[in-house]
């Protein structure tokens, strides 16, 4: 478990605990939002009272230009979801919020104003015994305007490339050892979703995204997370690209230095792995 934290997060606004969560399950100004890889094994099973859905495969991504969802698409689930421009919106989910912070990343893309994550997500929230339920909430449909794309938090192959070899920039890989080393192209859970070649992008530094939270699922103190990053030269003083396999890893890691740690410049490359490992002629390293 972390230890007394004697530091405070960059921006501890964007985190709420569960009790939070709780007691605002009816306010009619806070939607809370579920986001799953696979809805059946979760929100079907039982989710946080007055939780919506979001599919992360359906909702958040575009399955055919392989690309997160357009603006337009963004207005319309957040319009049919009952969220306004004037929601508190709260996001939630498993494996530790890995799918929760994509969906946080792509809304911040879109200029969504008060988004935020329930701290140690579906996990924390089952262990501590909180009311699930399976009744899906009526809702009554919202306006909705979202802001041009941000691309100041993403990064595209072509910006990857222009930073090989740039001391002021540095690579997060945040996948596993075993998918850095080019051992495994894939985690377990996912055999299906790899790229021909294993290994990293020249330079990057190996900081699995799983060291920045407890076993619980809540995230890390401040002097753990700077415990975490600087020893490896990941400093507030350079630009951070971060990347995994598909995007959704390094978007939690993306969350953590940019909110959590208050780095300036971070963004999340979510092409990742499945995009360069497939590419003729990038190089790699094993």
């Amino acid at each position: 478990m972390s230890t007394v934290q004697t530091k405070k997060y960059a921006h501890p606004e964007v985190l709420v605990d569960t009790n939070w969560v709780k007691d605002h399950e009816q306010d009619p100004n806070v939607r809370i939002a579920e986001v799953d890889y696979d809805p059946t094994a979760n929100y079907n099973q039982g989710h946080v009272p007055n939780s919506v859905l979001f599919d992360w495969k359906k909702d958040i991504n575009d399955s055919v230009k392989r690309d997160i969802l357009s603006q337009s698409q963004l207005e319309e689930l957040f319009r049919k979801n009952g969220i306004s421009n004037g929601s508190t919106l709260v996001l939630y989910g498993d494996f530790n919020n890995w799918f929760a912070a994509f969906a946080f990343w792509v809304f911040k893309y879109y200029g969504v104003k008060d988004v935020r994550l329930m701290n140690g997500g579906r996990k924390k929230w089952i262990e501590e015994d909180k009311p699930l339920t399976k009744d899906v909430p009526t809702i009554q449909r919202t306006e909705f305007k979202a802001s041009a794309p941000d691309d100041s938090i993403r990064v595209y192959l072509e910006d990857v490339r222009k930073a090989l070899g740039k001391g002021s920039v540095v690579l997060v890989d945040v996948r596993g050892p075993k998918e850095f080393s080019g051992e495994i192209l894939a985690p377990p859970e996912y055999p299906t979703e790899h790229a021909q070649r294993g290994g990293h992008i020249p330079g990057a530094k190996n900081i699995p995204w799983a060291q920045a939270v407890n076993d619980n699922g809540t995230f890390k103190s401040v002097e753990e997370l700077e415990n975490l990053y600087i020893p490896k030269g990941v400093t507030s003083d350079r630009e951070v690209i971060a990347y995994c396999r598909i995007g959704e890893r390094s978007s939690h890691s993306w969350f953590v230095l940019k909110y959590l740690l208050g780095y300036p410049d971070v963004r999340n490359y979510d092409g990742s792995w499945t995009e360069w490992g497939n590419l003729v002629r990038s190089p790699i390293e094993k």
